[in-house]
This record gives C-alpha cells, sequence and structure tokens, in this order.
C-alpha cells in the first residue's frame, strides 16, 4: 500500500476517533508500521491541513490526534448552530439526549453503545445548544469525557431538577434505550420544539 493511501487511511482514522483522538501506539497497532513512519506521516499530513484551503486542522493534545475545525471560522459555526433552520433538535439529537438526562454522567462511547451509531455530531449540536455539557472524565484509560445535562436543558423543560423526570417504565431494561427515548418523546418533544424555535 501506498504512503498516499496509508496517509489516506489515517485521515479516515482520525475522523472516526472523533473528540477521543488518536495517539500513535493505536495508529502503530491498527496500520502494523513503526513509530517513526507513522510520526513522518502525521507530520506531512499536519502540514498538508495548515492551507488556508483546508477547513479542518490536525492537532495534538496530551498525546492524541485529533481532526477539528479551525477557531477562525467559529463564528460561522456559532451562527450554524444559532439559525432557525437547526433550532429544533433532530431525532439523533434527542435520542442522545434522552441517554445523557436518565444516565448522566455518561461518555460518548457508552452513548453510542446505547444508541448502536456514532453519536459525535448530536452531542455537539446539544453542545451548541447548551443542553449538555463536559462534567468531568471517567476513570482508567483515556478517561474520557463524561456529559451531563444543563441548567438550560432544565429550564427548556419546565424542571427543577433532573429528579423531574419523568420515571421509567419497569419494563425497561436496565440496558435498552427504546423505553427510555420514547418516554422522552413522548413527554417532551413537542415542549422542545416550541421552546427553541421561539
Amino acid at each position: 500500500m501506498s504512503n498516499k493511501e496509508m496517509k489516506a487511511i489515517i485521515e479516515g482514522l482520525l475522523f472516526v476517533s472523533g473528540e477521543e483522538g488518536i495517539d500513535i501506539g493505536q495508529l502503530m497497532d491498527v496500520l502494523q508500521v513503526d513509530k517513526i513512519t507513522i510520526q513522518s506521516w502525521m507530520e506531512e499530513l499536519m502540514e498538508s491541513y495548515q492551507s488556508e484551503e483546508r477547513g479542518l486542522q490536525i492537532v495534538e493534545y496530551g498525546g492524541s490526534y485529533q481532526l477539528t475545525t479551525k477557531a477562525a471560522h467559529a463564528p460561522y459555526f456559532k451562527k450554524l448552530v444559532q439559525s432557525p433552520s437547526t433550532a429544533t433538535l433532530s431525532q439523533a439529537a434527542l435520542e442522545a439526549l434522552a441517554i445523557i438526562a436518565y444516565k448522566q454522567p455518561i461518555s460518548r462511547v457508552e452513548i453510542e453503545d446505547i444508541r448502536g451509531v456514532k453519536s459525535e455530531r448530536p452531542i455537539r449540536t446539544l453542545q451548541g445548544k447548551s443542553l449538555i455539557k463536559e462534567v468531568g472524565r471517567a476513570e482508567g484509560t483515556g478517561r474520557a469525557i463524561l456529559y451531563g445535562t444543563t441548567n438550560e436543558f432544565l429550564e427548556q423543560f419546565g424542571l427543577r431538577s433532573t429528579d423531574e423526570l419523568p420515571p421509567l417504565p419497569t419494563d425497561v431494561e436496565s440496558d435498552g434505550i427504546e423505553g427510555e427515548v420514547d418516554l422522552f418523546f413522548e413527554k417532551f418533544q413537542e415542549q422542545l420544539d416550541q421552546n427553541l424555535s421561539s
């Protein structure tokens, strides 16, 4: 496989690793390539992303590489989040919000395990609308970010605390989310759409 193809694979790995990022050791394990070669490819990729024509960049945080947007473009992302066309939440975002509301604090990986799909975008949407926030770090390897709901979340739903969330049906399995999502939709979706659109 050519160097060009390998760097393309690294780009894909950076994308799917999301905010958790990926470190040199993980890249070595996945690609079965030595450290020096990986570092060389990363340097080339990072340099290529520095172009003003690129909307993304590769950054290194705490030994892990992440694919992120550029800070200079932040005002445009803020406008997108606040625009009327994105005022309401998608089903994916509502599912993620329901999971976080009932199971907080919870990591992105745990949310994805429940939903069965990648959840980075819904989480970013919820953060952009100030409905969730980072509340800590998980113990163990990687120390994943943990998410919880915000005071804005409580205000949107007219709750004084998360203790006022409707109780889950007793027949919902502890590891299942279908009942939680259905209940969440039934109780709150109409109110959420109305509040976020106002």
